[in-house]
């Protein structure tokens, strides 16, 4: 008899939480404004584009966004506050592939990855582009990589683990060359350095790189990406130059709190998409040389978080990677 009253709680208690969180998701977001971490500072590339969408995607949520910039340790700190946030939806996190990237040079942090978060969605993807000073008139990437074998050649990154280091010891693999990586505060201080010359050449996210190669401060040698960006499809892939293995082109995406709710999750995913497939969307996006997902649903962006996971583990334990 108890036995079938301890069900009986069970399941209704069940139902109760179940009902709870339904409701939670259809007032959602409706009690206070969202946290939105971005892992990076202002003007990198995550930074850059979640506030192209931050308008629209507010209106679409029909809640206030606030963007909050959480730099430091290549995504870790912001990483960190939204592992520890409540799982209500009100702090979400904007951050990229470095997440996948730092876990698999095996630093340690308070958090696992992808277990002490939930994903919902990917919004797009960056490619990556190999740039130099003008003034040391190379041509190509065999260029830079024939100087780099007469004499040291440094290169700029945007942190350790980030996503410009990753793919740049995997370039120097690949190209057989020996550099040394000059860790950065983001995107913006790496082309800073890059700009006045303190460094040889770095991998710098199209978004950041286009402008000053335009105002002719910096030379794109090449992308590192499966194809040309649309944007500026004269500057070829490594792949086509003959540097092959070099995929420089990086998840970017939203992820909550482990044990964010369902319904919430699938809510703010459907959000995101709409967004991403509207025309003025769209139009700011494609500039940045950005590639925009727009099918990505929680499912498919776990799946995505856990095989990435694997690609970079692979490139840390190939290209010698750890933690510094």
């Amino acid at each position: 008899m108890w036995k079938n009253v301890l069900n009986i709680l069970v399941a209704a208690i069940g139902a109760v939480a179940c009902t709870a969180s339904a409701m939670a998701a259809g007032a959602y977001p409706s009690v206070k404004p969202i946290r939105m971490i971005v892992a990076w500072p202002p003007g990198s590339g995550d930074d850059i584009f979640m506030r192209m969408i931050n308008d629209a995607l507010s209106k679409e949520l029909g809640q206030t966004i606030i963007v909050e910039n959480r730099p430091g340790a290549a995504g870790v700190i912001g990483a960190q506050v939204v592992a520890e946030a409540e799982p209500d939806g009100y702090t979400l996190l904007f951050s990229s592939a470095a997440m996948n990237m730092v876990a698999a040079m095996r630093t340690k942090t308070s958090y696992k990855m992808p277990g002490s978060f939930t994903p919902i969605v990917n919004a797009f993807y960056s490619p990556l582009a190999l740039v130099t000073n003008p003034a040391l008139g190379l041509k190509s990437p065999q260029d830079l990589i024939a100087l780099a074998k007469k004499e040291k050649l440094f290169y700029a990154t945007s942190g350790v683990g980030a996503p410009s280091h990753f793919v740049g010891e995997l370039f120097a693999s690949r190209a057989g060359i020996h550099v040394t990586a000059v860790p950065t505060q983001g995107s913006p201080k790496a082309m800073m350095e890059q700009i006045a010359g303190r460094v040889t050449y770095h991998f710098a996210v199209t978004s950041t790189a286009l402008p000053p190669a335009k105002d002719g401060k910096i030379q794109i040698l090449a992308v590192a990406s499966k194809h040309r960006v649309a944007i500026a499809p004269d500057i070829p892939t490594l792949d086509e130059l003959g540097i092959k293995g070099v995929d420089g082109s990086y998840w970017n995406g939203i992820l909550g709190p482990k044990g964010l709710p369902e319904p919430i999750v699938e809510k703010i995913a459907s959000a995101v998409n709409k967004v991403l497939a509207m025309d003025e969307i769209r139009k700011r996006v494609a500039p940045t040389g950005n590639e925009i997902d727009g099918h990505s649903d929680p499912a498919s962006f776990s799946a995505l978080l856990k095989s990435d996971f694997e690609l970079w583990r692979g490139v840390a334990k190939t290209a010698s990677i750890g933690a510094q």
